[in-house]
């Protein structure tokens, strides 16, 4: 079973070489300084071991792939075995570093599954119990051996706390983040839940408005060439145009839901549709996009629902000025949707619970949802700021993958 990730390993040969460069320590310390007779061919032995075998544990632990929780048990293998090896023959039970083996169990329950962590305890409990009875005593040396073990002692424990609280604040830290991640997940999950029942209803609805909308195209047309008063024709043609647009949104929904189906869309046509819907508003136009450019139809829609929102921001302040700015910066699509309300009323944060409500006498709460959903599935960011004098600047930033230029 793979772990979550290399991290472990690569804490772990860190952690090895501390307990390397201590065990140096302790012998030289010993024998140099203190004098104590021990063996320290087999000492120096263990300790080379040790760090020939973390040079290696290094180097596999910076591979990109994670390595299974068997893998990390061999590792924490050869610790017991070695730590076994080197207290065995400095003092055996009787060496203050003896329980060090705890510390081992401890690292292993704090990253690898139960069933493994059980087999650390297990090889622990193999390689004391071999210390204990093949461990050497220490030799007789000038000095107070009970004075040494209480030393060993102290270090022992600073050594035990240190590994602990470092491991324990890795997990504390771990834990916040997964709970930061899961409340994330959560709310997208409620916010795409909601968007998922409008598009199963909106594609029941775009089936029953076929009639209703042939139905209306036959009477404009009637209306057009009965009718004597050029104003009322102009009107009715006006209303043609305008059903044509919904019939074309109708068949463009149910198209979407074909599989695999998705000729892209045009940005150039999606901004002239809108000003046919939204006569009244000024809309002043920055930057050009290439010809014959296709994007993702959902980033048609993006824009709609930010227009609309500028729009209707707009109005409500007595204004009928929106402001829009795209153009391509490399393999992105750059724009920004300007209108001239009133700013913001409250701190603007998306959250689950505010899907489908809205703050606009006639408005259906659905544009800033559908706005999320969007600049997350195609990976763009949007941000929303204060505008000078008035009003609110959305810049957006989407990924161009998957358009296509045709002819």
């Amino acid at each position: 079973m793979p772990i979550s990730s290399p991290s472990f390993l690569r804490t772990l040969c860190n952690l090895r070489w501390v307990a390397i460069i201590g065990q140096a320590v302790a012998v030289l310390v010993a024998t140099e300084l203190m004098h104590i007779p021990l063996p320290v061919a087999p000492l120096w032995g263990g300790i080379g071991l040790l760090a020939a075998f973390n040079v290696y544990a290094t180097w596999r632990s910076h591979r990109l792939a994670p390595d299974s929780a068997g893998v990390a048990f061999l590792h924490m293998l050869v610790d017991v075995a070695v730590l076994a090896w080197l207290v065995g023959w400095s003092g055996g039970i009787t060496n203050p570093f003896s329980p060090m083996f705890l510390l081992l169990i401890a690292v292993a329950a704090l990253a690898l599954p139960l069933r493994w962590v059980l087999a650390t305890a297990a090889a622990s409990l193999v390689g004391y119990a071999l210390m204990a009875v093949f461990g050497r005593p220490l030799p007789a040396f000038h000095g107070n051996a009970f004075n040494l073990h209480l030393w060993g002692m102290a270090v022992n424990f600073l050594l035990s706390v240190g590994v602990v609280l470092y491991f324990s604040t890795r997990l504390v830290a771990a834990l916040r983040q997964r709970e930061r991640e899961l409340a994330v997940l959560r709310e997208r999950f409620a916010r795409n839940e909601g968007i998922v029942a409008l598009a199963t209803h909106a594609a029941a609805v775009a089936h029953e408005l076929n009639t209703p909308l042939a139905t209306m195209t036959l009477l404009s047309e009637e209306i057009a060439e009965q009718c004597d008063d050029e104003a009322i024709r102009e009107d009715a043609t006006t209303l043609r145009e305008l059903v044509d647009i919904c019939r074309d949104r109708v068949r463009e929904l149910a198209a979407s839901a074909e599989m695999g189906r998705n000729t892209g869309a045009d940005l150039e046509r999606v901004i002239h549709r809108w000003q046919l819907v939204r006569p009244t508003i000024e809309l002043q136009r920055e930057g050009e996009l290439p010809p014959r450019l296709r994007v993702d139809p959902s980033i048609g829609h993006l824009l709609q629902a930010l227009l609309n929102n500028a729009a209707d921001a707009s109005q409500q302040a007595g204004s009928t000025r929106v402001e829009l700015r795209l153009r391509c910066d490399g393999g992105e699509l750059v724009g920004e949707v300007r209108d001239e309300g009133d700013g913001f009323q409250d701190t603007l944060r998306f959250q689950s619970d505010t899907l489908f409500r809205s703050t606009k006498p006639d408005g259906m709460g659905v544009g800033l949802a559908l706005s999320h959903a969007t600049v997350e599935r195609l990976g763009g960011s949007l941000t929303l700021q204060t505008a000078s004098p008035r009003g609110v600047r959305v810049r957006f930033r989407l990924p161009l993958r998957g358009t296509k230029d045709f002819p």
